[in-house]
């Protein structure tokens, strides 16, 4: 069964951050006049990396404009979420259970890396995970399959040996177009949203690495 890797996305997958993500966008996005629906959240922003959502808000800006304007927001949303942070229901059991089986685990996350040692830090999860990727590993982020291709390459596994969970279309489409199986997590969209995966689940809780196998590979 190890003859398989399991990457994780970070937000909505590790934690459930987006709702936080949600408040401290709409407050940032206001401080600069726009109003956003949860339509245009889910279509221009979630999923995708600082570098691209920005530039669907803001137009094309200088690479360091971007930055500043990604942690403005990004501070913003460690102080909103600092005192709520948690890891998705079950997760840990489960990451414990990959490590048992010998299981290869790695992060591919759209975040930046300040938000990944925040999430990391506060969940007390760093220990499992030694291959990380954020959005300053790639020039394109999700959908486009870069971060995956990438993670898969780093921890040595082709990509069609990988099983991505994933909560955002963006990164659903991003882990299928690179080749990988993926599991759905309804933290973001529904369960008919997320249809077209090989495998929906709520949470972690009473999930193994059989129960993924059998599931994916049945």
């Amino acid at each position: 069964m190890n003859s398989f890797a399991v990457i994780f996305d970070m937000d909505g997958v590790i934690i459930d951050s987006n709702p936080f993500h949600k408040i401290s966008l709409r407050q940032f996005c206001l401080q600069y006049g726009y109003r956003l629906s949860d339509e245009e959240l889910l279509n221009k922003i979630y999923g995708r990396t600082n570098n691209d959502w920005i530039r669907n808000l803001f137009g094309d800006l200088p690479k360091e404009k971007i930055l500043e304007l990604g942690e403005e927001k990004e501070a913003l949303f460690r102080e909103l979420y600092k005192n709520e942070i948690k890891p998705l229901a079950g997760l840990e059991g489960f990451l414990k259970s990959l490590e048992t089986h010998k299981i290869t685990k790695a992060i591919g996350t759209s975040a930046p890396r300040s938000n990944v040692d925040f999430c990391l830090t506060a969940t007390h999860l760093e220990k499992y995970f030694e291959t990380i990727l954020d959005q300053s590993d790639v020039e394109q982020g999700k959908p486009n399959p870069e971060i995956y291709l990438k993670v898969a390459k780093r921890i040595g596994f082709d990509p069609t040996q990988c099983i991505v969970f994933e909560d955002s279309l963006s990164g659903v489409e991003a882990a299928q177009r690179a080749g990988a199986k993926v599991v759905g997590v309804t933290t973001t969209h529904s369960r008919e949203e997320l249809a077209h995966t090989n495998f929906v689940i709520d949470h972690f809780i009473g999930l193994t690495p059989e129960i993924v196998f059998k599931e994916i590979y049945h």
